[in-house]
């Protein structure tokens, strides 16, 4: 249960937001106003000592829960020996390799690790052109693949771009299958995604120079407002760029590691993907991050062309390698999957009683609530849905900033450890906070 014992923000954590505001650049997300001190599970305390609920996961990333007692004693033993020794090689680095090749499916042989997702991102569509003829990569309106240029560049929203200056060259953009605001006006979740596939040909007909090299796209994407593919639209999309013969990047950095109810969110589709980024869960809190690929792309690269100063360092290996071992002897890929369930089933009974509910969609332990003024006109109402998230931390539940392309759609993604009762008591807080945001 959530503890709320000093109003809300309370006065240490007002002191460390007026430092904020003083010494830091205001870029960052604008979240409701918790100054995190610790956490445990799926449970927060900020600087006052108040107690909340998670449904961030900080960002998707705490898959096995804040602090798991094994993946702290495992983090404190790699401090006791070795933090960073560029890239010689490491025990916890080579254990951790073997390990991403032997849990991934079969045709995905290589890991080359790294620090952040965006790293990875760089790093899959660097492999790529590396090992094409070509270098022009396909991604999806409404994609998020970090924040560096060439991340930046490969994105389809204004996000992370505007006011930056000019993007980077060699990138072609096309419509992602969103069903509930179809750029094509479809009928069915069917023909919504057939529809996006046949526009890729008019974008390569009218973008490309010939010079293609690879897609990339997320197996949901998630800053676009958790936007869910129609069934088999991935898979027509790995058969599109077979038949093209180009790369089929898959960017599972908030997808992987049991949030979608599989270890990887590909294992839901009977697709090939030739490269996939991970991240987030993989160290589920000490930053790392990596590429999976084949020995048919990796082997182009000679020594020296591709590395990184803190990429598979032994502190973030060995807290990957504690992440893994937990998902898989805790069964938090099952646990993902069936508290998934539940929470489809309370967030369509919320659905049903009220207009202001637009969309449900996910999967596992990610879910997006879109917020409207009425399901008939599907008006965004993003002042709605920052009023929902305001109340709930004022309940004691902590929830990301509205996300979507119009700030209306709310993320439900918490520990995968959380529990039915938890579950069912985060949900009654939401459903309360829902409601008092009705009054206004």
């Amino acid at each position: 249960m959530p503890k709320i014992i000093t109003e809300l923000p309370g006065p240490n954590a007002r002191a460390y937001l007026e430092k904020s505001m003083k010494y830091e650049p205001q870029s960052m997300s604008d979240q409701v106003p918790l100054v995190w001190d610790r956490a445990e599970g799926c449970v927060i305390w900020d600087v006052d000592g108040n107690e909340f609920l998670d449904w961030s996961s900080g960002v998707l990333v705490t898959n096995v829960g804040h602090c798991h007692p094994y993946y702290v004693e495992q983090v404190k033993d790699q401090c006791d020996k070795l933090f960073n020794c560029y890239d010689f090689l490491t025990q916890p680095r080579a254990d951790l390799a073997e390990k991403l090749v032997q849990i991934a499916p079969d045709h995905l042989d290589r890991a080359f690790l790294v620090t952040t997702g965006t790293d990875a991102t760089e790093a899959a569509m660097r492999m790529a052109r590396r090992a094409h003829e070509g270098f022009e990569i396909i991604s999806f309106h409404g994609a998020f693949h970090g924040r560096t240029y060439g991340a930046a560049s490969a994105a389809g929203s204004r996000g992370t771009k505007n006011g930056f200056g000019p993007m980077m060259t060699g990138f072609l953009h096309t419509p992602f299958p969103y069903f509930y605001r179809c750029p094509f006006g479809s009928e069915t979740e069917e023909e919504c995604g057939n529809k996006c596939i046949e526009f890729l040909d008019w974008t390569v007909e009218r973008e490309s120079c010939g010079a293609l090299c690879a897609v990339i796209t997320e197996p949901y994407q998630g800053g676009a407002g958790s936007i869910m593919a129609p069934k088999g639209f991935f898979e027509t999309l790995d058969k599109w760029c077979k038949e093209k013969g180009i790369y089929f990047i898959f960017d599972e950095v908030q997808s992987s590691f049991g949030r979608t109810g599989k270890m990887f969110a590909m294992e839901h589709y009977d697709i090939k993907p030739d490269l996939v980024t991970l991240g987030k869960g993989l160290g589920s809190g000490v930053p790392c991050s990596a590429v999976l690929g084949t020995s048919a792309i990796t082997d182009v690269l000679p020594p020296g062309s591709m590395g990184s100063t803190n990429g598979g360092n032994p502190l973030s290996s060995r807290a990957a390698l504690a992440a893994i071992d937990i998902i898989q002897r805790e069964g938090l890929v099952e646990n993902s999957a069936r508290m998934g369930e539940l929470f489809k089933q309370r967030f369509e009974a919320i659905q049903q009683k009220h207009e202001q509910l637009g969309d449900i969609r996910g999967m596992g332990l990610v879910w997006g609530l879109e917020m409207v003024k009425d399901k008939a006109s599907k008006e965004p109402d993003a002042d709605f849905t920052r009023r929902i998230v305001l109340n709930a931390f004022h309940r004691g539940l902590c929830m990301i900033a509205p996300i979507g392309l119009f700030k209306n759609v709310l993320r439900v993604a918490p520990p995968l450890i959380i529990t039915e009762e938890q579950v069912h008591e985060t949900c009654d807080i939401f459903e309360a906070a829902f409601e008092e945001a009705l009054q206004g």
